[in-house]
């Protein structure tokens, strides 16, 4: 009885294949949306050589390229967020990936140890997520009162410590 059921309390780790397949297609929706907002995105960098742009609408159009470009790398980060997330929960809870242990082109970013291993990955990616909406947060900001630079520079600081915090955590785990 005691060996019956373990054996099913064993299998039952293969639930987390559900949010396995989850992850990896959400990870590939997001790849596709942001692969194409940057074909979008290029397609009207033309406009922008154009000589009947008055210098105010060349300004707003440089404004949005920019937008949109910090818009896509928001979203491929998104994208690897998912897919180190996907490749750790199966790594950790269904097997170990022989062919990317076998492979000479396998990053380490998506070699996942240990439950400890998969979360400082995913909050060193989350992190740039949060660098890169606090640029695009900054892009938008109008600047009325000094302060409202001072809460912006306080913003940069902030930011500024967690990614040096970040990396001298990274150092001690290597140690």
């Amino acid at each position: 009885m005691e060996k019956k059921f373990e054996k099913i309390l064993w299998s039952s780790r293969l639930v987390v294949l559900a949010a396995v397949v989850a992850s990896m297609a959400a990870a590939i929706a997001m790849f596709y949306m942001a692969s194409v907002d940057a074909v979008y995105m290029i397609s009207h960098l033309g406009d922008y050589a154009s000589p009947s742009l008055s210098a105010e609408q060349r300004i707003d159009l440089r404004s949005s390229t920019v937008t949109h470009v910090v818009e896509i790398v928001d979203g491929y980060l998104l994208a690897t967020v998912l897919l180190i997330f996907s490749l750790g929960l199966y790594e950790l809870f269904i097997s170990k990936i022989e062919y990317a242990e076998n492979s000479e082109s396998a990053s380490n970013v998506l070699m996942i140890t240990s439950l400890d291993d998969l979360k400082s990955r995913l909050a060193k990616v989350v992190m740039m997520i949060l660098v890169v909406r606090y640029f695009e947060f900054a892009l938008s900001m109008e600047f009325s009162t000094p302060m409202d630079l001072l809460q912006f520079a306080g913003g940069i600081a902030l930011l500024g410590l967690a990614l040096y915090l970040a990396h001298l955590a990274d150092k001690d785990g290597a140690h």
